[in-house]
């Protein structure tokens, strides 16, 4: 059990105050996100075209381009991508362009960072597990609160990458995930330098360990040459 808020999960940071972007990503980062930052509107281009995120906050007032113009970028490519609009107060306007344009919701500087975390878990809880406050799988049940998993009535004694890993593959559920796509969901985006992805392994094989010595079905497969699906 981890004594942070929510999970494991990407996040990129589009803020030009420096200040704040590296107050923001300092606090969440804390909270056991993942986070990727980008000080204008070109870096977070170049980063929305290269990765994939579970959430972007989106400052929509940059100093060399339109964040609304990111917007239309993330909902083109990634759809499932969960968006939290930045603003200044009095933009009302461009509030409710990003909201009609496919963001989830807004917040106005200046903001608490604690209300900023809390609208992120929140906006997670509905796109990722339908508002349900577990998530279950067949036998397996996670507490994302609490950080527990349950299966088969045992709760399992696992690292916190073992943890991770396993919602994010319930959480992706009968899709094939790459070794790649694994490495920089849970490692973030510098995993590009890394030789190779042995290290996955090991996380793998013990994690399907202790969900076989909980009496759990063995949904993890290996797809040859591509990566792993988690499925029946």
């Amino acid at each position: 059990m981890y004594p942070v808020n929510f999970h494991e999960m990407k996040l990129l940071i589009v803020e030009d105050e420096i200040e704040l972007l590296n107050a923001t990503c300092g606090y969440l980062q804390k909270e056991d996100f993942v986070v990727e930052s980008a000080p204008n509107f070109f870096e977070a281009e170049d980063k929305l075209i290269s990765y994939q995120y579970d959430v972007v906050i989106l400052d929509i007032n940059l100093p060399d381009g339109n964040g609304l113009d990111l917007l239309k970028i993330i909902k083109s490519k990634s759809p499932e991508t969960g968006v939290l609009i930045v603003s200044a107060k009095d933009s009302l306007d461009d509030r409710l362009k990003g909201l009609d344009l496919g963001a989830d919701d807004y917040i106005t500087k200046p903001f608490h960072l604690a209300e900023l975390n809390s609208r992120v878990n929140s906006l997670l809880r509905r796109r990722k597990y339908e508002g349900n406050k577990n998530i279950v799988f067949k036998e397996i049940e996670i507490d994302p609160d609490a950080k527990t998993v349950v299966a088969n009535g045992v709760t399992l004694d696992l690292t916190k990458k073992e943890y991770f890993l396993l919602l994010y593959f319930i959480t992706n559920k009968n899709r094939v995930l790459t070794k790649e796509a694994i490495a920089e969901h849970l490692w973030g985006d510098n995993i590009d330098m890394v030789d190779n992805f042995d290290f996955i392994y090991t996380h793998m094989r013990n994690l399907r360990k202790k969900l076989k010595l909980s009496g759990a079905t063995d949904y993890l497969q290996t797809i040859y040459g591509l990566g792993y699906k988690f499925g029946e």
